[in-house]
């Protein structure tokens, strides 16, 4: 069962017990929030908390007052609004339902007809949450330094949305060098992952997609800060915040993260359906990658999610690949043979390589890999679908 989050607001201090008294049976995940105050209220704290459910104390107001409420109803549409009426006539009713407001209650207070409305907001909103089909995270981390992690986790985003009809978000969290943009794009990007995180309180749908470039109609990547001060500004709750709504709006997720470990790439690990380690069949390449593996599994993170991906791979290196194997103890994910000409060439130019090679090798194995992660999603929805329908 989904945490509800209810604010009471009256000026009433009996009337904000009441209700919590009539709702608190002390076995649900009901969370309290009281205000003791006019609804005039309501719009600067349901911009902050965002709670589920409002129940306003509205005595007094007349209709004029409360069509002021509907720009909270427009806001914040996932907000059930309860109001409370000393007088409710026909003319109120309608004038609420026209604005968005779920329920008008009279007062004094029935307290089956208070326990019905939460009820019915609570049903639908655990409905919501037991159906709602979220979207896959891949996390890229680069093995040592100039693995080519960011190329490829640009270049997969891409293709992913080039070749099927799912919609992809390309989060840039290396926070300090980051610069997955210009692999895509000449565009400025309007905001960057630090202007995002300054106003996590507004943080909806809307202001995440105005704040990416857009590559394909499909396709938006969201820049790293642009320099390592403004870095300072990205903490966890912010990169939770943002990942969790992400992971609602698009099929696929896609977090280049570098190859620091800190709180905030720590966290967008913590959401990962996939961990794509990025490398190279040297050395050392081979001993960074292995002391990686053992740092990510002490934190927690299981051996199945961590998936090599070998780049710029040579049939003919000095190293085979079941040796890279045996001495990580991980299996390998996909190769990606070396292209450099191609390469060099979508890299100078900020442009993916698909449009620059639609049938280079480099091309082919990120169909590969955007192939698999395309059908595992598509089984993942079906299991879903079946559950709700069987």
């Amino acid at each position: 069962m989904k945490q509800i989050k209810i604010t009471i607001i009256s000026p009433s201090k009996t009337l904000l017990g009441e209700i919590r008294q009539v709702l608190d049976d002390g076995d649900s995940k009901r969370v309290f929030y009281s205000i003791e105050g006019r609804f005039e209220s309501a719009a600067n704290f349901i911009n902050q908390e965002l709670p589920d459910v409002v129940i306003l104390d509205a005595s007094g107001a007349n209709e004029p007052n409360l069509e002021k409420l509907e720009s909270i109803c427009l806001q914040h549409p996932k907000t059930a609004l309860i109001v409370l009426k000393d007088n409710v006539t026909p003319e109120v009713l309608i004038s609420a339902m026209r604005i968005g407001i779920k329920d008008v209650l009279k007062l004094p207070l029935e307290h089956v007809e208070l326990i019905q409305a939460v009820s019915r907001v609570e049903s639908k909103l655990n409905f919501v949450a037991s159906s709602v089909k979220e979207g896959k995270v891949i996390v890229f981390v680069s093995g040592k330094g100039g693995s080519g992690a960011t190329f490829l986790a640009c270049n997969l985003g891409y293709t992913l949305a080039a070749n099927s009809e799912s919609k992809v978000a390309l989060l840039d969290m290396n926070l300090q060098f980051g610069d997955a943009a210009l692999f895509l794009s000449d565009h400025v990007p309007p905001n960057t992952l630090a202007d995002v995180a300054v106003n996590i309180s507004r943080l909806d749908a809307s202001l995440l997609a105005s704040s990416m470039v857009q590559i394909l109609p499909n396709f938006g990547l969201l820049a790293a800060p642009e320099d390592a001060e403004r870095a300072e500004e990205v903490k966890p709750e912010h990169v939770e915040a943002l990942i969790k709504l992400a992971k609602r709006q698009y099929d696929f997720v896609i977090l280049d993260v570098g190859r620091v470990l800190n709180s905030t790439s720590i966290k967008a690990l913590d959401y990962a359906d996939n961990i794509f380690l990025v490398m190279q069949q040297t050395l050392p390449f081979i001993r960074d990658s292995k002391r990686l593996i053992k740092i990510l599994q002490s934190l927690g993170y299981a051996k199945e999610k961590i998936n090599l991906i070998i780049n710029r791979y040579e049939k003919a290196g000095d190293i085979e690949l079941k040796d890279v194997e045996a001495a990580l103890g991980v299996g390998i994910y996909q190769t990606i043979p070396n292209s450099y000409i191609a390469v060099s060439a979508s890299v100078n130019q900020g442009v993916p390589i698909m449009k620059i090679s639609k049938h280079d090798p480099v091309t082919k194995s990120l169909e590969v890999i955007a192939g698999k992660l395309v059908e595992s999603h598509d089984a993942k929805q079906s299991g879903w679908i079946s559950k709700l329908f069987g």
